[in-house]
């Protein structure tokens, strides 16, 4: 059974990091690409950065670009995303997601979004706030 479990999110104060984890299961991600995304209250979820199955490329949106570190380990079968300096406007529930599709791996601001993406985890809630 494919499954992608998030884990990493929880409170924490303007200024504060968090480091998101991505666990895959009943696959190998070693030829997937991983996409991290976000969904505000009453917003659309939005791509927040991808990252190529050869880890060769990276895609950051504006919002988060200096901030935020994506990362991967197919090892462990693992994804992350290291959040720096988060800000109240980057609470949302984030979500882990990966696709084999061969666009996606050329990843950008076009690629990086949802509609790209196979396989969803459950999401895990993060919050900044003091």
């Amino acid at each position: 059974q494919v499954q992608l479990v998030e884990s990493g999110g929880g409170l924490v104060q303007p200024g504060g990091s968090l480091r998101l984890s991505c666990v895959a299961s009943g696959f190998s991600l070693d030829y997937y690409t991983i996409g991290w995304f976000r969904q505000a209250p009453g917003k659309e979820r939005e791509g927040v950065s991808c990252i190529s199955s050869s880890y060769s490329n990276t895609y950051y949106s504006d919002s988060v670009k200096g901030r935020f570190t994506i990362s991967r380990d197919n090892a462990k079968n693992m994804g992350y995303l290291e959040m720096n300096s988060l800000e109240p406007e980057d609470t949302a529930v984030y979500y882990c997601a990966t696709t084999t599709s061969g666009w996606a791996d050329e990843v950008s601001e076009t690629t990086c979004v949802e509609s790209f993406y196979a396989y969803w985890g459950q999401g895990t809630l993060v919050t900044v706030s003091a």
